[in-house]
């Protein structure tokens, strides 16, 4: 698709949102529809998905892509009446007897570009927040994920019309075009230097952005947390989709003294998850020969500098391009490459830091994550580690399952994205919080206009003396 067929395609979107913006039972009746084709297209989004990695276990993309779709279209079902609603408040005591209150419109005609790792999910999930809204939208899957993404064109594209919701497919020149359009919102999920790409497109435009990117999340073990469950929960979010998860615990921090029984931890885990991993129809792959040898780099920079790399699963099976053993890396430093870039595979490096002290400094002295884990039982730590730091999200005591809750927002922080979606949080992201002031027939502010008399200027010293601390 051209840049002129994109436009005239958000030209025609703009046209019918403004003939006839979805009031609530058109969006009730979208969502289900989009329910109900998920549904039925089920096994053909499961196989796309599939053949997009080379292998990835059907309940894996069930549990982790299907389900919480469906959930979260339930969920916004459920709750979208009560979010619609006019909200009163307070009116200034100086504009009585004004009422105020403020309601949630849509915006229009939003863009939404989803990613490859969860093709499904990242691009249909923002659908539903924007349906909720009642907002028109076009969608662009990720190109690097090329069968899923056909299979969601396909899907949408034969069940709604396109002025309404429609779907788009094409390499980078095409998602390129379609980020520069004027959309009246654009939400986008991926890498940060794309992120950075993406905004720099929409500003001419003055498009506001939603950025979903990554980021290295840390996982934070306490001394005398279990390292036994700790690493159980924290190998079985790295090891989801091999790694390449947004919120995937990047890099653990924990006292040396742990180090020994971590790595045993860690390789009974892998052998009890992933029963002899390399042959094991329940691992996935890697996405693609680029993204092996970028890992590889990763593995091969730490390793030239100091660092310890232990095979995990079937140590005596070497990776190929597709199948990649899990590692973790010893002995590292902020100088690789690997703890300056989020990894996205199957790499666990371990920092070896004595305190949570010196952990949070850490964090706080990098960028800002997209997820944080941290291990531990004194409710005192959890709150003192809470209040210094700064992450998108925070699971205590296990990884990766803050994402499904829907009414919890979901997004990142500085270089780990803006904006927030899922549930409530989702639906007021693509929604105008529109503020409106009654006025009624009898105003105190029909006295306050010029000419600026005695009394008036009585009456306005009386209104500053009240409105003081």
């Amino acid at each position: 698709m051209t840049k002129s067929e994109l436009s005239n395609l958000l030209h025609k979107q703009k046209l019918a949102f403004q003939k006839s913006p979805p009031e609530y039972e058109k969006r009730i009746k979208s969502l289900k529809k989009l329910s109900d084709i998920i549904e039925e297209n089920k096994d053909r989004l499961i196989e796309a998905v599939y053949k997009d990695f080379g292998l990835r276990a059907r309940e894996e993309t069930l549990f982790l892509e299907i389900f919480p779709l469906q959930d979260e279209i339930r969920h916004a079902v459920k709750n979208l009446r009560s979010w619609m609603k006019r909200r009163f408040v307070p009116s200034s005591w100086f504009l009585l007897p004004s009422s105020a209150y403020y309601q949630f419109q849509p915006l229009g005609s939003l863009g939404i570009m989803g990613a490859w790792n969860y093709q499904i999910l990242l691009t249909l999930s923002p659908l539903v927040d924007a349906i909720a809204a009642g907002n028109h939208a076009i969608l662009k899957p990720s190109e690097i994920a090329p069968t899923s993404a056909e299979v969601i064109k396909e899907i949408i594209n034969t069940n709604f019309s396109a002025d309404y919701i429609h779907c788009v497919t094409g390499a980078s020149e095409l998602a390129k075009d379609f980020s520069s359009l004027p959309f009246d919102h654009l939400f986008f999920t991926g890498s940060t230097r794309v992120g950075k790409m993406v905004m720099a497109a929409a500003a001419p435009n003055l498009t506001p952005v939603t950025l979903e990117l990554g980021g290295k999340s840390p996982a934070i073990i306490h001394s005398s947390y279990s390292v036994k469950r700790a690493v159980k929960r924290i190998m079985a979010g790295k090891l989801f989709n091999a790694g390449q998860t947004c919120v995937a615990p990047d890099y653990v921090v924990m006292p040396e003294s742990l180090n020994e029984e971590f790595r045993k931890e860690a390789q009974l885990a892998v052998e009890k998850l992933y029963p002899g991993i390399q042959s094991n129809e329940q691992y996935t792959q890697i996405i693609n020969s680029g993204h092996f040898e970028r890992l590889q780099a990763l593995l091969k920079d730490a390793e030239e500098k100091g660092a310890r790399v232990i095979e995990l699963g079937d140590r005596d099976a070497a990776d190929t391009s597709k199948r990649m053993n899990p590692k973790l890396v010893f002995n590292v430093s902020s100088d690789m490459e690997l703890m300056q870039e989020e990894i996205f595979g199957p790499i666990l490096p371990v920092l070896n830091l004595e305190t949570v002290e010196e952990a949070v400094d850490y964090v706080n002295n990098n960028a800002k994550p997209l997820a944080l884990y941290y291990f531990d039982e004194k409710k005192r730590r959890i709150d003192w580690l809470l209040k210094n730091t700064l992450s998108g999200g925070v699971t205590v005591n296990d990884t990766i399952y803050h994402l499904g809750q829907h009414n919890l927002p979901f997004g990142g922080v500085g270089a780990s994205g803006m904006g927030h979606y899922h549930g409530y949080d989702g639906f007021k992201t693509f929604s105008k919080k529109r503020a409106v002031m009654h006025q009624r027939k009898f105003a105190t502010t029909d006295f306050l206009h010029p000419p600026f008399t005695d009394l008036k200027k009585k009456l306005i010293n009386i209104i500053g003396r009240f409105s003081k601390v």
